[in-house]
């Protein structure tokens, strides 16, 4: 079984693109932390990724049991990225998406396997969830998005792609 937790922007860059439904299809389990959801779908009413988490009755909501001793900005994290950390360390997860750069190296450093939306298209891609143009599709938009990704990152995409051709 297969489980992964997500914290906001990936699930915000997967509803822009319209392929939320790639989480359902690629873990058994798909879980967020109660601050993502209420960060997202609460705070975040009328905003891409609101209605689309909001309706996706297969994701999980859970507040994790661990505390951290230090407070989510003393981290410099925010409290989703924190509990989305927490989730993925108390449930043993296979994976934890994280777009964000110091929430991806903090959860390395606590030896969670992260991701990014990126990979999540790269995986879909590689499993033929998704096709080249589609993959390629996808980043457009968000690159048109509020979404925030780096021409570096664009480059690596493009290359991974190339790869498996």
């Amino acid at each position: 079984m297969s489980r992964v937790i997500v914290n906001s922007t990936p699930l915000i860059a997967l509803s822009i693109v319209g392929r939320l439904d790639l989480l359902r299809t690629m873990f058994d389990e798909v879980i967020v932390a109660d601050s993502v959801y209420q960060e997202t779908v609460m705070q975040g009413q009328g905003k891409p990724g609101a209605n689309e988490l909001e309706r996706a009755d297969w994701i999980q909501v859970r507040i994790p049991h661990a505390q951290s001793a230090l407070p989510p900005a003393l981290l410099g994290l925010d409290p989703g990225e924190l509990d989305t950390i927490l989730l993925a360390q108390e449930l043993q997860a296979d994976w934890v998406l994280i777009d964000e750069k110091l929430g991806r190296r903090v959860a390395q450093a606590l030896g969670v396997p992260v991701q990014g939306t990126l990979g999540i298209l790269l995986a879909a891609y590689h499993t033929a969830q998704l096709t080249r143009e589609d993959a390629e599709a996808a980043v457009r938009t968000l690159r048109h998005s509020t979404v925030r990704l780096s021409s570096q990152l664009l480059d690596w995409f493009i290359v991974q792609l190339d790869r498996e051709e």
